[in-house]
């Protein structure tokens, strides 16, 4: 846009004036905030938190083992607590987090995962470590991530849960923003992964003036099919006793298909770095004699099958696309998601049953071992569809304001087939055109990564945010997306990381790029298998 030089030199004036010696934005009075009067919401706590003075109130790291060590590094900060109501069954929980000292000019959205129900603070502390004004929400309900009891006759509930409450959070956070510094925010971004995903993409479609940037991590966007697909894994492991998968046969399932697949790739490193291409037989362990944990039976061979397959209706119509084989084994692998420690404790179990009993069907004793796919899915897009589904491929209205759109996936992920993510790309390209969607939008592919994070390949990149790991945009999603939108310059390739450990001063274990869809990074066939430099971008299949 052009400007001419006298409006120039008034922004640099009041930018000069605005900022501090390192760029950071002057914070006015915290307490002052509680009087600030917001549209269908009220401020209940306005709060400035020393620094390393944080302690939350609620069981919120339900994801995180511990994030005590994050808390005590945090920088004073202006805590501001809102509840919204924008319908007379709602009460949205809002929390803003504004730095005190140096602010980058910047709003960061957080989102959820699974059911949401708790705010997530750890996504919050790390956006303010790193300067960012922030917000998060537990969109309208307090639970565990896994029950959706609270869905149980509250449709406005669900509405909140589905789209309304991130939107009525972003909404209370720039106005609270700007009262707080006194200026407009420069820009505003979202990341999120998995249901978190799902909400990302909602903004996008539903609000695509509320951010700049997204960052749309594995997302749960096709709601009602990929819920319907959790019934389905759990009628193909426990529709008997027989076709169990007990998570102990795990590592001879994974040690079997990188044995079948891995050399694939020029590289045998325990990673499939496009499991499109392996074909893996669960037959090919079948017990051939008395079993153990080193075989499959029968009915076991045929349940994962059923999972490599993924859900169909009795007529062969596919409703979601099954699971890819690689890092079946591992602590964020099959053990949790799928298999569980018995029968019907899986995560995804959870997920699929609590879906259909408190969303879709408002029956809380529903069961799903009789269900009828076809019937159910049908049901499932008639009342929620248009509340939970965030799947419109015409992004036209965000791109045309400028809004840059980032997707990761990783290809081992046990949670939301792979598949998946790329399925949605490619509703955008069709809708949009190939030129129009590279313009605006990449997607990333994670070799050996499970669900947001996990697995034997790298899984750090900054997609959370700037973090000490990932300071610079050729390590980070983040600042790549804020380059993007802020600079014009489109990312490419990614240097993904995987540590020994969480924190910064933990070893390194390996490196390697993460490249835009469709191409994938392949070994160049000489160099540490370990090192990204020993691997390039090359054009994949689509």
């Amino acid at each position: 846009m052009k400007r001419i030089f006298v409006v120039a030199v008034i922004a640099m004036f009041l930018a000069s004036a605005c900022f501090g010696q390192k760029g950071a934005l002057k914070a006015g009075s915290c307490e002052r905030l509680a009087r600030v009067a917001l549209p269908e919401a009220k401020i209940t706590l306005a709060q400035q938190v020393a620094a390393g003075g944080f302690t939350p109130s609620t069981p919120v790291t339900q994801w995180i083992a511990n994030d005590a060590a994050l808390y005590r590094t945090l920088p004073a900060f202006c805590r501001v607590a809102i509840e919204a109501r924008p319908s007379s069954d709602s009460d949205i929980k809002i929390e803003v987090w504004l730095p005190v000292g140096e602010w980058n000019g910047k709003f960061q959205g957080r989102g959820n995962g699974g059911f949401a129900g708790e705010i997530d603070y750890h996504a919050m502390a790390v956006a303010v470590h790193e300067g960012y004004a922030t917000a998060g929400t537990d969109t309208g309900h307090a639970a565990a991530g896994t029950d959706a009891r609270w869905a149980l006759g509250h449709p406005e509930k669900i509405t909140d849960y589905g789209y309304r409450a991130i939107h009525e959070m972003t909404m209370s956070a720039k106005a609270v923003i700007k009262e707080y510094y006194g200026n407009d925010l420069r820009h505003s971004y979202f990341a999120s992964c998995s249901n978190g995903g799902r909400q990302a993409l909602m903004e996008a479609q539903r609000f695509p003036a509320d951010y700049d940037g997204i960052i749309a991590g594995a997302p749960a966007n096709f709601w009602t099919h990929l819920l319907t697909s959790a019934v389905w894994d759990a009628q193909a492991t426990t529709s008997e006793e027989a076709s169990y998968v007990p998570s102990s046969k795990l590592p001879a399932i994974a040690r079997a298909v990188n044995e079948a697949c891995d050399a694939q790739d020029g590289v045998s490193d325990g990673i499939l770095n496009d499991p499109r291409k392996c074909h893996f037989d669960p037959a090919a362990i079948v017990c051939k004699a008395e079993e153990s944990d080193q075989c499959l039976t029968a009915a076991q061979v045929t349940a994962l099958k059923k999972l490599y397959e993924g859900a169909h209706d009795r007529q062969g119509t596919r409703i979601f696309p099954g699971l890819l084989p690689g890092a079946e084994d591992g602590p964020g692998g099959w053990s949790l998601w799928i298999t569980g420690p018995g029968l019907g404790k899986s995560l995804l179990f959870a997920f699929g049953n609590g879906f259909y009993s408190d969303m879709v069907y408002d029956k809380a004793d529903w069961s799903y071992k009789d269900a009828d796919l076809g019937e159910a899915v049908k049901a499932a897009d008639t009342k929620m569809a248009k509340i939970l589904n965030a799947t419109d491929a015409n992004l036209a209205a965000f791109k045309g304001r400028g809004g840059k759109l980032i997707l990761y996936h990783g290809w081992d992920d046990p949670a939301i087939s792979a598949l998946n993510s790329i399925d949605y790309y490619h509703s955008v390209m069709n809708a949009m055109g190939r030129e129009n969607t590279n313009a605006f939008a990449r997607l990333y592919m994670a070799s050996g990564m499970q669900h947001c994070g996990g697995g034997p390949g790298p899984d750090s990149f900054g997609q959370e945010g700037p973090t000490p790991m990932a300071k610079d945009a050729a390590h980070s999603l983040q600042l790549s997306l804020e380059q993007w939108v802020e600079k014009g310059t489109a990312p490419s390739a990614i240097i993904a990381t995987k540590y020994a450990g969480r924190g910064a001063s933990e070893d390194v274990q390996m490196t390697r790029p993460l490249c835009a869809y469709p191409e994938i990074a392949k070994y160049k066939g000489s160099g540490d298998p370990h090192d990204a430099r020993s691997f390039v971008c090359v054009e994949g299949e689509e």
